[in-house]
């Protein structure tokens, strides 16, 4: 799944081509996508809009359009969003947007999880899911002592607890194993039982690997590509993720991978020791 480093990469790709194009037709083939029954009326809505600015929230993707309007994109699994030159549609291409400069931007999802929502953009603090997203890793407003006091208040085991959307916006399962390999901490320790010292280590580590992730344009494994269709280099440089019996990039210890929260998770069991 796209997670903040591919949404963002995602976002300053496009936006270095969408901003003041006006949007001359849609094509949608799969309805359910955009949430209205009647493709036309999705259509109808979108057609002669311009769009203004793009914006990232969590992992969902904003396009401002002209006339107060929003587009919310979540890619969810393996969601992609393609500016360029006309071509036939590919089998999983489910919208497909033209623009007056010529080319189009296409929406392509195989699992058909993503969704496209025109919403009001005086309205996106209404929006479920949306509207519900915690603090972005990267602002401002992630703070350190705030981190620190709502660890402590909490007895949820610290892997589930960065995979809250609700609780910080953006994690997934790639970030939250390499942040939590890079602070040493066992992804089933509880939150509440985490140091002082330990807090401030897995804080710094969201923050970086967030960081090198955009800096390497995103972790591309099977479906993930940014707006120009170019995959990312983070795979490269993954420490434990999807590497598991492989030696530890620390101390060769084989990495382990088992199941927390529904979810394959990736860790060494000597650098992230049990306690």
């Amino acid at each position: 799944m796209p997670e903040l480093p591919e949404v963002e990469t995602i976002k300053r790709s496009l936006e270095k081509k969408l901003p003041g194009k006006t949007i001359t037709g849609v094509t949608v083939y799969l309805p359910k996508v955009t949430g209205f029954r009647a493709p036309e009326q999705f259509e109808h809505q979108i057609i002669g809009k311009r769009i203004v600015t793009l914006a990232r929230r969590g992992k969902y993707l904003l396009i401002h359009l002209s006339d107060n309007k929003t587009l919310i994109i979540h890619l969810r699994m393996t969601g992609r969003l393609v500016y360029t030159l006309p071509s036939p549609p590919e089998k999983h291409t489910h919208v497909v947007f033209n623009l007056n400069d010529g080319h189009e931007l296409h929406f392509n999802d195989i699992r058909r999880f993503g969704k496209i929502l025109l919403e009001d953009s005086n309205n996106l603090d209404t929006v479920p899911g949306f509207k519900d997203l915690g603090i972005e890793p990267l602002s401002d407003s992630f703070d350190k002592g705030l981190f620190r006091r709502e660890l402590r208040r909490r007895r949820a085991k610290i892997k589930s607890l960065l995979l809250d959307q609700t609780f910080l916006a953006g994690l997934g399962n790639i970030y939250v194993d390499e942040a939590l390999h890079r602070a040493r901490i066992n992804p089933q320790r509880i939150t509440a039982s985490l140091s002082p010292r330990e807090v401030t280590n897995l804080y710094n580590a969201i923050r970086k690997v967030l960081m090198e992730g955009i800096e390497n344009r995103g972790t591309s494994f099977r479906d993930y590509v940014d707006g120009d269709g170019r995959a990312g280099n983070y795979q490269e440089l993954l420490r434990v993720y999807n590497r598991e019996g492989q030696p530890c990039k620390n101390c060769a210890t084989g990495i382990i991978r088992m199941k927390l929260a529904g979810r394959s998770t990736y860790f060494c069991p000597r650098c992230q020791k049990a306690k």
